[in-house]
């Protein structure tokens, strides 16, 4: 059993070159349980044999090392003899000596139990005092090179629950808005989801979520109502196109989302649904590509689309309002 542990870690040691497992010592252990009857009669026993062969032990070529470890609570007593690696193949070969006659000794006590040995490495991984520093000062110097600006990562659940929130109210707003204009279908951006796809489907859902009247505060309702919606990130502009499953027939999900990823190069759809279809256009700042940049033309985009096949009003150029709905037109967003 040695000869094989020693052999795994040589191949950890040297072979594979795993420095974070190289050692220089290895050390045996035996230990035992006392038991805690007769004021530990069985404890002042063990001691007494340790006593017995401790300047021995303590002699052998090599010895780093000799530790006595006694628990109190686990009632474990335990002795750790460690050395070199050299010097321990060579106590190996002599069979540990006086380990044979200490566990000997140690199973004739009364109210001892469990006698066990263990070989392991053992190194001392004590920093010295300018080891510490360097340690120290490499530490502050990541810290000084942190971009000042850098964010902690947002707890998901938490970042969920803003997302979802601000969804519903956005639907709330979407289906009062609609309404009023007659519309069945609407574009519009929101800010929680950070680019975030998986996030920005949550947040349509939480638009078409079914409005509870006897809440205190609406949310949703808009699920009768078409939307592509947006979600400007650092790395990517989201979009999320929804048609409901009455206006399947009047429009294509896929292809209005299509229509819009590929204005800019590198825009794709994700993935295609009847109802739900998402897709992202990348940031490229060698081509001028930047999510907020590109947002509000892209809903004009996506309401163009919509004229075309007659599902949008037509904007007769008599009015200032674009019909382009952003985040500043919900007082409450």
């Amino acid at each position: 059993r040695s000869q094989l542990f020693l052999l795994v870690l040589r191949r950890a040691s040297g072979d594979l070159k795993m420095p974070f497992v190289s050692f220089e010592h290895i050390a045996r252990e035996w230990r035992c349980k006392f038991s805690s009857d007769a004021d530990n009669a069985s404890l002042m026993a063990a001691q007494a044999k340790l006593e017995d062969i401790l300047a021995g032990l303590s002699s052998i070529e090599g010895v780093v090392s000799v530790q006595r470890i006694v628990c109190g609570g686990c009632l474990d007593f335990k002795v750790v003899t460690k050395l070199t690696k050299k010097a321990f193949e060579d106590w190996e070969k002599a069979g540990f000596a006086p380990e044979s006659d200490f566990l000997s000794a140690l199973k004739a006590i009364a109210g001892i139990s469990n006698i066990e040995t263990q070989t392991y490495t053992l190194e001392d991984v004590k920093m010295n005092k300018k080891d510490i520093k360097k340690a120290q000062e490499k530490k502050e110097k990541e810290q000084a090179d942190k971009p000042k600006d850098e964010k902690p990562p947002e707890d998901p659940a938490k970042k969920l629950k803003k997302v979802i929130k601000e969804g519903g109210k956005r639907g709330v707003e979407i289906e009062g808005a609609a309404d009023m204009g007659g519309l069945q279908f609407f574009c519009t951006s929101v800010d929680e989801p950070e680019g975030d796809v998986t996030l920005l489907v949550e947040s349509v859902k939480a638009m078409n979520a079914k409005s509870d009247p006897s809440e205190e505060e609406r949310k949703g309702g808009s699920g009768h109502i078409g939307k592509m919606v947006f979600s400007a990130g650092t790395s990517q502009l989201a979009i999320v196109a929804y048609v409901p499953e009455e206006k399947q027939g009047e429009l294509v999900c896929e292809e209005w989302l299509a229509k819009v990823v590929g204005v800019h190069a590198g825009g794709k759809v994700l993935k295609a649904g009847k109802d739900y279809s998402t897709g992202c256009i990348p940031t490229d700042a060698d081509k001028g590509v930047f999510p907020l940049k590109i947002r509000e033309g892209l809903i004009l985009e996506a309401n163009n689309f919509l004229r075309g096949k007659g599902l949008f009003p037509e904007d007769n150029g008599d009015s200032d309002d674009d019909m382009v709905f952003g985040d500043d037109d919900f007082p409450s967003a």
